[in-house]
């Protein structure tokens, strides 16, 4: 069975990379997976990425007015 065509998306080909296992062995039936590490440091850069992806950069702005003022 041919493999998946390339995604073109480094973030999705990412996230399908942390989802297989990292080595995998069928006669004598063991799987590995990536370390937690590894998952772990993928998951905090596409959270990063994501976040800077969005408005305002985590910034926001107020007028302040201290009450009893008219």
């Amino acid at each position: 069975m041919p493999d998946a065509p390339p995604s073109p998306d480094p973030d999705q080909a990412l996230r399908d990379a942390a989802s297989q296992p990292a080595k995998a062995s069928v006669d004598g039936q063991s799987v590995e997976q990536h370390p937690l590490k590894d998952q772990i440091e993928a998951d905090r850069y596409l959270a990063s990425k994501a976040a800077a992806r969005k408005p305002g950069l985590g910034i926001k702005f107020a007028k302040i007015v201290p009450p009893g003022s008219v």
